[in-house]
């Protein structure tokens, strides 16, 4: 487990004054780059092949959202590790460690020079320190529905601001974009995100969303409707 401890600032918080949701996955997302400090081995074998972590899909489970000047804690535990997959848990709890926000996630492993999908090597995956599953509902990580049944949105392109250290929009930013795209006073107690493809700067979104009333989906994607991502809130 590899924990960080922030205070909510006033950047971090919407105009009610509690955190907003895409500020709350920069924070896990932060958290569990900076887990890599807790496996040397791992890190250094990372940085000698040229790897990144690329992450595949993510649910988020909105218990409470922190407020402004609040004392959290961000926790990250990789609870699981497969041939090509891994398995993570990341939570951001109270000061009193009540859980906030809780988040399953899968990521992979890719060559930087070719964003290639590599395996997982055994030697490797038996180094690492495996914590216990926290509990939490675990849905599908893969996520139903067409670009066909929804209504297209205006585009948009992809910013500088957008681009991470492996020069593709950093994940976070999905979910700012759609969260611009749903009705501004849907409740959000559930997110799941489903990563296609990464999109690039010069590249641009055309998002569709599909409205099931407890449920809203954004796809964004290419201009050949293939999806970048897929965001179902609920």
């Amino acid at each position: 487990m590899y924990s960080t401890q922030e205070r909510i600032g006033a950047s971090r918080t919407d105009p009610s004054g509690y955190l907003k949701l895409s500020e709350a996955a920069n924070m896990i997302q932060d958290c569990s780059i900076f887990w890599l400090e807790s496996e040397p081995s791992f890190q250094a074998f990372m940085t000698h092949n040229n790897l990144g972590l690329l992450i595949t899909s993510r649910q988020i489970d909105v218990l409470r959202l922190p407020k402004y000047k609040e004392n959290v804690i961000v926790q990250t535990r990789v609870y699981n590790t497969k041939s090509f997959v891994g398995y993570r848990n990341t939570g951001i709890y109270d000061a009193d460690n009540k859980p906030c926000i809780l988040t399953w996630s899968t990521g992979v492993l890719i060559r930087l020079d070719s964003n290639r999908v590599t395996r997982f090597p055994k030697e490797e995956a038996d180094k690492l320190t495996l914590d216990e599953k926290i509990d939490m509902p675990y849905l599908d990580r893969k996520i139903f529905c067409s670009v066909d049944e929804g209504l297209p949105l205006p585009a948009i392109p992809v910013r500088r601001n957008d681009i991470d250290f492996y020069n593709h929009m950093n994940n976070a930013k999905y979910l700012e974009v759609s969260l611009e795209l749903i009705p501004i006073d849907f409740p959000i107690n559930r997110v799941r995100i489903e990563y296609r493809n990464a999109a690039k700067l010069g590249d641009t979104l055309y998002p569709i969303l599909i409205d099931q009333g407890e449920k809203q989906y954004i796809i964004l994607a290419d201009g050949a409707k293939s999806p970048y991502s897929i965001i179902e809130f609920t």
